[in-house]
């Protein structure tokens, strides 16, 4: 399965989503890395090597909006599903038109999930 030499990671502040996301990512064949903010991801050696980045939008320190811009400017184009609990009807389509692939709202279906990540690597 191609999936095995794809990175994807997950950058959420909650500690359950880190746990299990991963987890279902593995069992799907992607290799995984979870951060804890967006500081760490960016501070990690992960970000050149990501294929896609599963973001919290509502995080404490720097957003995920705020990291999306911040890769952008340091012209990294990682292709992005975020995830939130605190959606609206706006986010979604503000994050779809600054250039995510998809916002996933909690809890959402390993269906939406796996649709999302395809559409992540076939972007990339």
């Amino acid at each position: 399965m191609m999936a095995l030499c794809l990175l994807v990671s997950v950058v959420d502040d909650d500690e359950s989503v880190r746990e299990a996301l991963p987890d279902l990512l593995r069992e799907f064949g992607y290799a995984v890395r979870a951060f804890p903010s967006a500081e760490a991801f960016l501070g990690s050696d992960c970000v050149s090597q990501t294929g896609c980045l599963i973001l919290d939008i509502a995080m404490p320190g720097m957003s995920g909006l705020e990291l999306q811009r911040a890769l952008r400017l340091r012209g990294r184009t990682i292709p992005i599903v975020f995830i939130t609990a605190h959606g609206d009807e706006a986010v979604g389509p503000y994050v779809l038109a600054q250039g995510a692939v998809a916002c996933l709202l909690k809890p959402f279906s390993e269906a939406s999930l796996l649709a999302a990540l395809s559409a992540a690597f076939r972007a990339d």
